[in-house]
């Protein structure tokens, strides 16, 4: 990928910069600036350059209508109060505007377009749209890695039409994954959660062969205790996964790939009430396993001293309820603790909303807001919005 740093001069260049503001937004505030504060590097390094910025994001999922709650108004207020330059919100709808007219102020030297999911043509990876959007600026610059999983037409048919370069938090993100699939200083070790072992199966199978531990946790893992005769009380779990998690074990045992589950747990009698930590012998017909025990934190602290490399998605428990977001918690500082003795890379909405709640986020070598793409890339899958920028 060419990145804009390679670029040698863009001075009053039209630069259109792809970007990912798609941010939480309650009665018109933003209460998530997560996304928004990874990208400030390159709106200021293509300002200090002194190019002008025509920003393309959105928010939400207007399906091609305009929806006025998922302006991109609040956005654009933030971003100006943040970087002390007017940013112009530019509602005109786009096929009618035109190139010359675009920062006929002077004082306007970045624009941001209204929401691009107003626009059907967006989803549909339209051509026209594309070729409008190109002729709109001189320079493409794709900085929304967490969009480029997806064939849009701002994402990847629009190198079609117009010089495309990565941005600096993509290029970051790229390099951190690339450190732990590619470039993998062992021992190396995934803690990987969530609700359904099915949804990440596929990124399992394809670090089996790179890595050297898999910490399986969350409710993924109750599918596991099941298939190993535990009982799992009233737990969430998928039916017809046997063969899957046979295979699976088989797999990692054929790679030297150590699988590890929970020896032990907190359970409660529903996601909002209190935690009893239990051997699975203990557990009753009406718990649901919702964290791990003491015993299990320890034996992954003990995997985390042995390993150089770390990545975690997904927490351990159900976070939500304060009662059983220990695991998640202690591990999250046990790793941050480590310093420059480990390579850590956390991903996923809900592992980084773990570790902005004890603020902790630039202890991790790397923190990505990329939610489908950064999984996509784990899985091995070639991503449009990159494959268009090579």
């Amino acid at each position: 990928m060419r990145s804009i740093e390679s670029l040698k001069s863009i001075e009053n260049k039209k630069i259109l910069l792809r970007l990912d503001l798609n941010v939480p937004i309650i009665d018109g505030k933003i209460v998530d600036t997560n996304r928004i504060d990874k990208i400030l590097p390159t709106i200021n390094y293509l300002l200090k350059k002194k190019a002008k910025l025509i920003i393309i994001s959105h928010v939400g999922r207007p399906n091609g209508k305009i929806v006025n709650d998922l302006s991109l108004a609040p956005i654009s207020k933030f971003i100006t109060e943040k970087i002390k330059k007017k940013v112009f919100l530019l509602k005109e709808d786009i096929f009618k505007i035109k190139k010359d007219e675009i920062f006929k102020n002077l004082d306007e030297k970045i624009i941001i377009l209204e929401n691009i999911r107003f626009y059907p043509h967006e989803e549909a990876n339209d051509d026209r749209f594309s070729k409008k959007l190109a002729s709109l600026g001189e320079i493409y610059v794709n900085d929304a890695f967490s969009c480029s999983h997806r064939e849009h037409a701002s994402v990847s048919k629009i190198t079609n039409y117009i010089p495309a370069y990565c941005g600096l938090q993509i290029n970051e993100e790229i390099n951190a994954l690339d450190k732990i699939t590619n470039k993998i200083k062992k021992p190396v070790t995934c803690i990987i959660g969530g609700s359904k072992i099915s949804t990440k199966i596929n990124v399992i199978k394809n670090l089996i062969p790179k890595f050297d531990n898999i910490i399986i946790v969350g409710a993924m893992a109750n599918n596991i205790f099941k298939y190993n005769g535990y009982s799992i009380g009233n737990s969430l779990y998928e039916l017809n996964l046997n063969n899957l998690i046979k295979d699976i074990f088989l797999f990692a045992n054929n790679n030297n790939c150590k699988i590890h589950i929970p020896i032990d747990i907190k359970v409660g009698k529903n996601f909002n009430g209190n935690s009893t930590e239990k051997e699975f012998k203990d557990i009753e017909d009406d718990d649901i396993i919702l964290d791990v025990g003491s015993k299990t934190l320890k034996e992954i602290k003990e995997i985390i001293d042995k390993s150089s490399t770390i990545l975690w998605n997904g927490p351990l428990g159900y976070f939500e309820n304060s009662n059983f977001s220990l695991g998640s918690l202690e591990i999250a500082k046990y790793i941050a603790d480590k310093g420059d003795k480990i390579f850590s890379v956390v991903g996923g909405g809900d592992t980084v909303a773990v570790i902005n709640s004890i603020k902790i986020k630039n202890k991790f070598d790397f923190v990505s807001t990329a939610g489908g793409a950064f999984l996509e890339y784990l899985e091995g899958k070639i991503l449009p919005g990159i494959k268009a920028l090579n």
